[in-house]
């Protein structure tokens, strides 16, 4: 096993490798100084995604900042119980094909506009269905969104979605305004650099490589909820070392995800002016997985797949990367989700000779200089956890003659490459498994789910009829019992064929000042609004 001390003696020499050009955040600091004279909450975000719409854009960023700005039909309880928002009521029939919403009467668009049932439709058939990565899993069966007034609307499916009401929060199935956006391309409307929301802050200004700026919203609905704080402000830090100093200076007080180095991350822990939490990712389960790119010859062959898998030493790699902070995942569904988690799955312990017989099988032998393959990785830009990753896989992939190249990009590049163009041999990357596998992880494996520039979608191109099969069983048949050998064929079938390697069960944490309360503690937590927070 490489040790700890060894491995970043090796990623210290492949540190020479290119990297991207760092940003000036002079402008950032300035602003973040100017708004420090008010009621404002400081907070960091990384990295900087390319809009602020969670409908079309579900990195963590875009996310966290946008369930700031829009309302959902429900939020959450403590207990992952769904509970009014911009749905006050609701009735859900017998047969469980129809959900009628009975929505607010009172909200508006920052924009003052009446927020209507026409939204709701809109939102969930032209936008969340067709391009949300994961709504065209979630809702396969919703066959229409009727309207009968402009204060009702009446979900209709063909089958029963019991995993929807785990999917209705503002984070997921985001409503946007009709009016804003009937007429134009959703995922190039300018607004999803600039979004008009409903919720308890107004999206107010977006510095590119310094800052976002979101203002309290004066005309809020919920009266019993109103922010506390006039102004936050999302600074975009992409260096983990002026992070850390900002937060140990008093300077950012929140910080939501990937925010500090683990060694730094395990230090903060124990120090009282600080509370790191990890619950509040809870309902988000993440999974880190290795990508193949299957429209490419090597990786067409399973066997190339199950060598490469055989190379990565997975217990390390928690251990010595993730600081003990993850665990090795046993397949695509987090093994703590025991009601759908299937024990026994195929598993691709790290066994160098066993990697290096399976690729002379597929005739890729050593050539003159020990080398079989060279491809390359496209690591997720999110932080350096993920290039530390993949140098550990480098340095695996190494041992059995898989020459393997980093490729440094920034979010944009790294959503083009491997979600539109397809320009990659194997990328790193997590994904969110969530609270049921039709939500978070059908869209790893279903054919119809790959969609050229959907971000977070199937990226492999990986398409097989029994996989299939086994996801549209689970999409359409409701009842528990029945429905759960769909999902273990899913989980089966996943493992074997290894279209990508699942890597490790994540834990993310999010840090915030002690002086600060106030924070929600629901397993969706970080995709909450901030509105309650305040000073202690």
């Amino acid at each position: 096993m490489i040790t700890r001390r060894r491995f970043f003696q090796l990623a210290a020499a492949a540190a020479a490798a290119p990297v991207l050009p760092g940003v000036s955040f002079a402008a950032g600091e300035a602003a973040a100084k100017d708004a420090a004279q008010g009621n404002v909450l400081q907070a960091v975000i990384v990295p900087e995604p390319a809009g602020w719409v969670a409908g079309l854009n579900i990195s963590n960023p875009a996310v966290i900042v946008s369930v700031n700005v829009f309302d959902g039909l429900v939020t959450y309880d403590d207990a992952f119980r769904p509970v009014p928002q911009l749905a006050q009521s609701w009735e859900e029939s017998a047969d469980r094909r129809t959900i009628t919403f009975h929505l607010r009467k009172d909200v508006r668009w920052h924009d003052g506009q009446p927020f209507t049932s026409a939204d709701v439709q809109y939102s969930l058939m032209a936008v969340t269905k067709p391009f949300h990565p994961r709504g065209g899993a979630t809702f396969a069966t919703l066959e229409a969104v009727d309207t009968p007034d402009d204060h009702t609307a009446v979900f209709r499916f063909t089958s029963p979605v019991p995993a929807v009401w785990s999917a209705l929060g503002g984070y997921e199935t985001q409503i946007l305004p009709k009016h804003l956006y009937a007429g134009s391309p959703p995922l190039t409307n300018p607004l999803n650099a600039h979004p008009v929301g409903n919720g308890p802050y107004v999206f107010k200004e977006w510095v590119r490589g310094n800052y976002v700026v979101l203002e309290r919203n004066p005309d809020y609905w919920d009266r019993t909820n109103l922010p506390h704080f006039e102004r936050i402000v999302f600074r975009i830090m992409p260096d983990e070392g002026t992070r850390l100093a900002a937060l140990e200076s008093g300077d950012l007080r929140y910080a939501p995800t990937d925010a500090v180095a683990l060694p730094d991350l395990v230090r903060l822990r124990s120090d009282p002016r600080f509370v790191v939490s990890s619950h509040v990712f809870d309902g988000i389960a993440p999974i880190s997985f290795l990508d193949f790119n299957l429209r490419r010859k090597p990786f067409q062959d399973p066997r190339v797949r199950q060598a490469i898998a055989h190379a990565i030493d997975r217990d390390a790699l928690a251990k010595v990367v993730w600081y003990g902070l993850a665990k090795p995942a046993q397949g695509p569904i987090p093994s703590y989700q025991t009601r759908f988690f299937k024990p026994g799955l195929p598993q691709y312990d790290y066994d160098p000779a066993r990697a290096e017989a399976l690729l002379d099988a597929a005739g890729y032998r050593r050539g003159a200089d020990g080398v079989r393959l060279r491809i390359n990785n496209l690591p997720l830009p999110f932080g350096n956890q993920y290039v530390l990753s993949a140098q550990f896989i480098q340095a695996g992939l190494r041992h059995i003659g898989v020459a393997l190249t980093l490729v440094p990009t920034d979010v944009p590049t790294f959503n083009r490459r491997v979600y539109a163009d397809y320009d990659f041999d194997t990328a790193l990357n997590w994904y969110a498994a969530f609270a049921d596998p039709q939500l978070g992880v059908t869209r790893r494996y279903w054919t119809k789910a790959i969609r050229p520039g959907s971000t977070s979608s199937n990226a492999t191109g990986y398409s097989t009829p029994e996989m299939d099969r086994a996801i549209e069983g689970l999409v359409t048949v409701s009842d528990p019992v029945a429905r759960k050998p769909f999902i273990d064929q899913l989980q089966q079938i996943a493992q074997e064929q290894v279209p990508s390697v699942n890597l490790l069960e994540l834990h993310f944490y999010a840090i915030h000042a002690a002086s600060l309360g106030g924070f929600s503690n629901t397993p969706m937590g970080a995709y909450s609004s901030l509105a309650s927070v305040h000073d202690a």
